[in-house]
């Protein structure tokens, strides 16, 4: 009797060995670090960049260690984490804004031995351990000028249907269309047609004799509607980037009218996050133009690819677009017959049928894929009052990646080329994501602490260890030997609930760990309700060997029951939940999961293991 076979003593040590195996890389912190990459993925990164990275950090008189070139990368390590600040700007000064990203991160120290059994550090939330912040201000004068360009190409068209004949139509200061006449006939015409065509724009009448004039803008709320669904695309973009990365509990928010807040808790590579975030990468379809045709309806530009600019230099195309990024639904890598990298492109319906329209036309000549990137860099300058103040210059470049012969009309499919294998996967993720309304720039970036203080966090961890030290003390003295054996099936409860949360990917938060302190007090709730039955058939004058197996059997379904319970209420706070509430339903879960185990099996065999085959007189417990 209260024996187990050898294979449950093997399941047992086989699954608290795991347990310890991928709980260990939690025993280490990371260090702070400073990683540079490039803002093209295709740029390469060598000693040289870590060269002069580490020279800018000597003079900065910034103490670095463990200086690596990794395969995209940068990383230098900092011996504290107030100088990363300081280094990141170092750096940046030194390396120029142009070509580099310099980003805050967290490097791992988990040994490579354990990262090579896929054990990793368990995840944090950005109330335990911060984590990234950036804070992002969207352009949304660039969305209000791209509106007011298509009104003005789209009143030269109406306005030349209505035989309005117009001097000129020009677009001013990026916010409003001026167009001339030379008599006040053909100016009423215009209003009268542009007040039925454009109904959103306000007209204005002005100038004098040959020069009459008609000044069409957007009304206020119609730029505020502009700018609102500018930083409403933006952030659903930003949260579908977000998604691609995989960073576990991210925050993106709108703050104010036009920033935009992103909290990356536990991220791993914030270079590349800072990369993907912040890019503005989208295509342009345009055909070639034709020789004959006038300069101010083409547009010159170089190619891309380092041979081709040399070879061919450039190409000129029509400056009508056919479609934009906008229109993509999906994008994926692919391989051409020649194994080149390529990116298979589906457009939405009415993509679809601008892309055949377009080329239907056009079957014979050539049509260029523009490839275009828009970022922002600092430049110095001065405000009204003669202060030196840093603002946000945006840099559009735009570049020929394909210019291939239309075979056939296309559709709402088909595929470019031209691009090296990791901006083709770059591409392909940001065109699925889901392209920027308007080009946004970084106001701020740094690691944020934990949101509730150092002092509340050490409040919290020190919660768990009074809560397990009082429950020790407490099982030894109630229990004696079978409080010791509840005790040791508690420390492997947590053990086990770290691992599982480590493997799962969970995200650990201060709520979490008020669920670790709810777990302990439940795991040794499931001992206490066999201990008291193992009591009760004693008083009844029960043997010892028939009470112990009584009493572990008798309350079985009891603490099923009870855990069961428990576990659904734990289903439906993670369900219904967000944030705080989803990291202690999270928890809590695990820790249901993990007590069964451990309180009913862990400790019926560490009590079989004392008891098992023996002749006992008496209990102690």
């Amino acid at each position: 009797m209260n024996r187990f076979p050898i294979w449950k003593y093997l399941l047992i040590l086989i699954i608290t060995g795991l347990g310890l195996l991928y709980a260990a890389p939690n025993l280490y912190p990371p260090d702070p670090a400073v990683q540079v990459s490039g803002q093209s993925s295709a740029l390469k990164i060598d000693q040289g960049v870590l060269d002069r990275a580490e020279k800018a950090l000597n003079e900065a008189g910034i103490e670095y260690f463990g200086g690596e070139v990794q395969e995209k990368s940068v990383l230098l390590r900092l011996k504290d984490i107030e100088q990363q600040l300081p280094a990141k700007r170092a750096i940046q000064e030194a390396l120029g804004h142009s070509e580099y990203v310099v980003a805050l991160n967290l490097a791992p120290t988990t040994p490579e031995w354990l990262t090579g059994m896929g054990a990793s550090p368990m995840k944090l939330g950005l109330d335990l351990a911060g984590g990234v912040h950036f804070l992002m201000e969207v352009d949304t004068n660039s969305i209000v000028k791209t509106n007011m360009e298509g009104y003005a190409s789209e009143v030269k068209s109406k306005l030349r249907e209505a035989k309005a004949r117009y001097r000129s139509v020009d677009l001013e200061d990026d916010r409003e269309i001026v167009a001339r006449f030379r008599s006040e006939e053909l100016r009423d015409l215009a209003v009268s047609t542009l007040r039925k065509e454009f109904p959103k724009l306000q007209l204005q009448e002005g100038g004098s004799g040959a020069n009459l004039e008609v000044r069409a803008t957007l009304t206020e709320q119609e730029v505020k509607d502009l700018e609102d669904y500018a930083v409403s695309q933006n952030l659903t973009t930003l949260r579908n980037r977000v998604n691609e990365l995989g960073v576990a509990e991210p925050i993106v928010q709108r703050q104010g009218r036009n920033r935009i807040v992103v909290e990356l808790p536990g991220v791993q590579d914030t270079a590349e996050a800072k990369r993907i975030i912040g890019k503005t990468a989208n295509l342009e379809f345009r055909m070639e133009a034709k020789p004959d045709a006038l300069v101010t309806n083409k547009e010159y530009f170089e190619y891309r690819d380092e041979r081709e600019r040399n070879a061919f230099g450039g190409a000129w195309l029509e400056r009508k677009v056919i479609i934009k990024g906008e229109r993509v639904t999906n994008a994926r890598v692919g391989y051409d017959e020649n194994g080149m990298p390529q990116v298979n492109i589906t457009l939405d319906a009415r993509g679809g049928e601008m892309m055949h329209r377009a080329t239907w036309k056009n079957v014979g000549r050539r049509m260029g894929t523009l490839f275009i990137e828009s970022r922002f860099l600092p430049e110095k300058s001065v405000d009204e009052n003669g202060n030196e103040i840093i603002v946000q210059k945006r840099v559009d470049d735009k570049k020929i990646i394909s210019l291939a012969t239309v075979q056939s009309p296309l559709g709402k499919q088909f595929r470019t080329t031209g691009l090296e294998a990791s901006e083709a996967q770059e591409l392909a993720l940001l065109l699925r994501a889901g392209a920027l309304a308007a080009p946004m720039y970084f106001v701020e970036e740094r690691v944020i602490g934990p949101s509730l203080g150092a002092d509340n966090i050490k409040v919290g961890v020190t919660s768990v260890q009074i809560g397990l030290i009082a429950v020790v003390i407490c099982m030894l003295l109630f229990y004696r030997v079978f409080g010791l054996a509840a005790n040791i099936a508690l420390a492997v409860n947590l053990v086990l609930l770290v691992a599982v949360m480590s493997i799962l990917g969970a995200t650990l938060t201060l709520p979490g760990i008020a669920g670790m302190v709810l777990t302990i007090g439940m795991a040794v709730d499931a001992n206490v309700l066999i201990f008291s039955r193992i009591r009760e058939e004693l008083r009844n004058g029960m043997p010892p060997q028939s009470a112990i197996n009584a009493g572990f059997d008798n309350a079985y379904s009891a603490i099923v029951d009870a855990n069961i319970t428990t576990l659904i209420v734990a289903v439906i706070l993670y369900a219904i939940g967000s944030g705080p509430v989803q990291g202690f339903a999270v928890t809590l879960s695990i820790g249901i999961l993990t007590s069964m185990f451990s309180a009913i099996m862990g400790t019926r065999a560490l009590i079989n293991l004392f008891y098992g085959g023996r002749r006992v007189e008496k209990l102690w417990i």
